[in-house]
């Protein structure tokens, strides 16, 4: 199987490629470590100075201060048919990235379908749109690789027909059973017999509910069109500066910059020994 490869760019000055690298390198272990096991993905994710460094092969992950649809970042393709995405900037874009980064691996081309019971009944057997973060896309559930905050996705049993012990629904454990939607979260899908594209959120209220979202064209990707008609607003504007989680992931983070300092100084205290020796 012949690897995918991410690049991830800033096009914004609020975000230096300094700042940059360290969540691509958190982004790379997510998708390594716990993404790709569990969907036979082999993916590389690397950081790029400029859209211009980025070579031909590698699908492009923009971070923009504008992205120029209110609410919705998501996968599109280019016009030779290669996707990429844009990620709006905040104050913990690195969630939003992760969450795009996954669905893109996932989906590359916005547009991968999977049969299953509709939640809402009377419906029967439906198509849903592969999103693997979005069910459980709510900062409540994230979580964090090296002290980079990145998001939850669901796993290929999310689409069982029934629940069953000891089955991982997402890799946080968040969601416990099959076609579950968690508080911030959604899941869309395609109804045959109307044609009409449907979805249940949980973006306010004590329970999900439904909404119709009618017949979407064939002139982009239907991720693009589903992700512009969701209220995602709040998921893509990041974290409370001071929320719990951004507290939690910004006290790993000052960890391990305290241990990645004192590995750099060994290993600085260690070449000078070996220059001091070659000269002797």
């Amino acid at each position: 199987m012949l690897p995918l490869h991410v690049a991830l760019v800033s096009e914004t000055d609020q975000l230096s490629f300094e700042e940059l690298a360290p969540v691509s390198a958190a982004l790379q272990k997510q998708a390594t470590r716990d993404f790709g096991p569990l969907w036979a993905v082999d993916a590389t994710v690397d950081a790029f100075a400029s859209l211009e460094d980025i070579p031909l092969d590698y699908w492009p992950v923009m971070i923009r201060d504008d992205i120029g649809v209110d609410g919705a970042a998501g996968v599109h393709e280019d016009k030779d048919g290669q996707p990429f995405a844009l990620v709006q900037m905040s104050n913990q874009w690195s969630l939003t990235a992760s969450h795009e980064v996954l669905e893109m691996l996932a989906d590359p081309y916005g547009r991968r379908l999977i049969a299953g019971p509709s939640p809402k009944p009377g419906q029967g057997r439906v198509l849903f749109l592969v999103e693997v973060c979005d069910p459980s896309e709510d900062a409540a559930f994230a979580y964090t690789v090296n002290g980079v905050t990145v998001s939850d996705f669901y796993t290929p049993h999310f689409f069982d027909p029934v629940t069953s012990a000891g089955v991982r629904y997402s890799f946080s454990g968040a969601i416990d059973a099959p076609r579950k939607v968690l508080k911030g979260g959604y899941l869309s899908w395609f109804h045959p017999r109307s044609r009409h594209w449907w979805q249940q959120t949980f973006f306010g209220g004590t329970k999900p509910a439904f909404r119709d979202l009618g017949v979407l064209t064939a002139k982009e990707s239907i991720r693009s069109q589903v992700d512009r008609r969701s209220a995602r607003q709040e998921a893509l504007k990041g974290l409370p500066a001071k929320g719990k989680l951004v507290t939690a992931a910004l006290e790993v983070q000052d960890v391990q910059a305290e241990a990645t300092k004192a590995r750099a100084d060994a290993l600085h205290e260690q070449i000078a020994e070996i220059k001091r020796g070659a000269g002797q």
